[in-house]
């Protein structure tokens, strides 16, 4: 077809096709984000839109003051760790010199040592004491940090029972309004799908054709790519079945267009040359030529052999003779192309010839 136009007609029709190009793109960005926004249409949904709020508060702050308590508990433990290892130490040092001096004393055997041997053992035993009350200090707060964990776990426990029914709530509901989300896309986007189709049934080749075309190329991309990644664990069916769906219609048109074509052929076939030139269009018969087939059956045509004048297979005239120069040409062209006579005159001009009003 592109060999019989214009050289201006095809620039033309190239830049047409480029503006439904750029025409499907702009539908197809704003369609993205218009399915992309559609979620926003419900409200954000919560675990504690589902709870027993008072219920769940309380046990919250349960849980917030008992990890407050157990991290005191355990601030204040590692303070008692740190005095008990001090006195420990301090104990461990006193015996070390004690059992050193009584070694010595036991060598000297001098009776004027026994009251610092009292003294000493007085001095150990209050260290001793201390060593205790540190050891006292820190069970009292493991003890404290271990009720305040378990009291922890058991608030957190219940509060975890309590938000186990509200997460069942909320995920049914939010498969609901996923549903519903799910329905606004389609809903949108499935009308598009029925528009493009009537407009390719009806629109295709009218004179807006590239907006047309524009609009049909953004329909099948906002359906079958741009909500694919929103579709739900059924959405598949869902666009698998509307395939279905629309390449069975598809496939029902191209058998119903191809034997309406034929019947139209078979019936063109059987009308004389001179009516079937007039149904002809100029554009589509060169068309067809330039495809080497003949232009009223649509076979193929050897047109590079000079014997042959006439279709073999519906007859029709292929080639004649120009009345003024006698010069071989296309029966369907419009000027003879070796003396620039116009096709009417020249087969007027020829006897025998009635005139042919080329489409």
């Amino acid at each position: 077809m592109s060999k019989s136009l214009r050289l201006s007609e095809k620039w033309f029709r190239r830049g047409l096709w480029l503006v439904a190009l750029v025409f499907a793109g702009f539908l197809i960005g704003l369609g993205g984000t218009i399915v992309g926004d559609l979620p926003k249409v419900e409200a954000p949904l919560r675990v504690d839109d589902f709870l027993d709020k008072p219920a769940a508060q309380a046990l919250r702050s349960q849980v917030q003051a008992a990890r407050q308590a157990e991290q005191e508990a355990q601030t204040a433990l590692e303070q008692a760790q740190l005095q008990r290892s001090k006195t420990r130490s301090e104990s461990q040092s006193a015996r070390e010199t004690f059992n050193n001096w009584l070694a010595t004393r036991s060598v000297t055997q001098r009776a004027e040592h026994d009251p610092e041997v009292l003294a000493r053992t007085q001095a150990l035993d209050a260290l001793k004491q201390a060593e205790r009350t540190t050891q006292q200090a820190v069970e009292a707060q493991q003890q404290a940090a271990l009720d305040a964990r378990q009291a922890a776990a058991a608030a957190q426990a219940r509060l975890s029972t309590l938000e186990a029914a509200g997460y069942e709530k909320l995920n049914a509901e939010r498969r609901k309004v996923e549903l519903r989300v799910f329905l606004y896309r389609l809903a949108l986007t499935l009308p598009l799908l029925v528009v493009a189709g009537w407009l390719f049934v009806k629109k295709r080749k009218s004179t807006y054709w590239p907006f047309v075309w524009g609009f049909i190329f953004f329909a099948l991309f906002a359906f079958f790519v741009e909500l694919v990644p929103y579709l739900p664990s059924y959405g598949g069916y869902v666009r698998y079945v509307v395939g279905i769906a629309i390449t069975a219609l598809v496939g029902r048109y191209a058998i119903l267009a191809l034997n309406r074509y034929l019947e139209r052929q078979k019936q063109a076939e059987s009308l004389p040359d001179q009516q079937r030139r007039k149904e002809l269009g100029y554009d589509v018969a060169l068309a067809r030529l330039a495809k080497s087939v003949c232009p009223g059956c649509e076979r193929p045509v050897d047109l590079k052999n000079d014997k042959i004048d006439f279709c073999p297979h519906c007859g029709i005239g292929l080639f004649d003779h120009c009345g003024h120069c006698s010069t071989r040409k296309s029966s369907f062209a419009r000027f003879c192309h070796a003396c620039g006579a116009g096709a009417q005159a020249s087969q007027s001009a020829q006897p025998g010839h009635s005139p042919v009003t080329p489409a």
